[in-house]
C-alpha cells in the first residue's frame, strides 16, 4: 500500500477591526501578521513532497494557500467543502463575557449545544471535511497533499477520525492559526494525525489569536 500525507492547515490571523464574527462573510482578508504565517506555514513544508494544494473558497484561505502553492509551483484549487461552517451569529459580535449568551433573546438559538442548533450541524461539517480530505489522497496517492480550512471544520474532521463525539468546548480545541493537522495514510486507511505550529512564534505576536472570530 502507498503511503500518503494530507497536511489541512488552518489559515492565518485575519483583519478583523469591528471583532465580529465574520464566519462566511467576504472581505475578510489576511492581516499583515497572517501573511507571515502564511510563509511561515510554507516553510515548515519546504522539504515535504507536496503536489496538490486546494483551499476553501473563502480569501483568508486562498491566501494563505498562496505562498505554499507558489513554493511548489502548484495551482489552488478550489474545494468548497473546506468553507467555514455556517452559523446564525455571522455578522455580529460574539464573545465571551459580552453577555451575547445570557441575552434571552439568543435563547432559542443556542437551545442545543449537541447539533448545534445555531449553526452547520457538526455531522454535516465531519462528513463534507472527511470526503474533501479523501479526494486530496486520492489527488495525492503516493505524495502529500495541503488543504486550507477553517478552525471549527480541521478540529471536527479530526475528532470525527479519531472517533471521539463530535460536540465539544471550543476553548480545547488544538488548532492554532497557521498550524498544519497533518492525516496520514496506508493506502485509503488514516494511519495517525500529527499537528505541528510552524507559525508559533508569529501566533504568540497575535492580540488576537485567543479569541479569533469566526476562524
Amino acid at each position: 500500500m502507498s503511503s500518503t500525507v494530507v497536511h489541512v492547515l488552518r489559515h492565518g490571523e485575519v483583519h478583523n477591526p469591528g471583532k465580529i464574527l465574520y464566519g462566511r462573510l467576504p472581505g475578510f482578508r489576511l492581516s499583515e501578521l497572517g501573511v507571515q504565517m502564511a510563509k511561515a506555514a510554507a516553510q515548515g513544508l519546504a522539504d515535504r513532497n507536496v503536489v496538490h494544494v486546494v483551499a476553501s473558497p473563502l480569501e483568508r484561505a486562498q491566501q494563505t494557500a498562496e505562498p505554499i502553492a507558489a513554493q511548489f509551483g502548484l495551482p489552488i484549487g478550489v474545494d468548497e467543502r473546506l468553507i467555514e461552517s455556517a452559523n446564525w451569529f455571522e455578522g455580529k459580535r460574539v464573545s465571551p463575557g459580552d453577555g451575547s449568551f445570557r441575552d434571552p433573546r439568543n435563547w432559542w438559538v443556542l437551545r442545543d449545544p449537541i447539533t448545534p442548533s445555531w449553526g452547520e450541524a457538526y455531522q454535516a461539517i465531519a462528513e463534507r471535511m472527511f470526503a474533501a480530505l479523501h479526494a486530496a489522497r486520492i489527488a495525492a496517492e503516493g505524495r502529500e497533499a495541503v488543504l486550507v480550512s477553517h478552525q471549527l471544520p480541521i478540529w471536527t474532521l479530526r475528532r470525527y477520525v479519531e472517533r471521539k463525539r463530535l460536540w465539544h468546548d471550543p476553548r480545547r480545541r488544538q488548532c492554532s492559526l497557521a498550524s498544519l493537522t497533518s492525516f496520514h495514510f496506508d493506502g485509503a486507511k488514516v494511519a495517525g494525525i500529527g499537528y505541528t505550529e510552524p507559525a508559533a512564534h508569529l501566533v504568540a505576536m497575535s492580540p488576537t489569536a485567543r479569541t479569533a472570530k469566526g476562524a
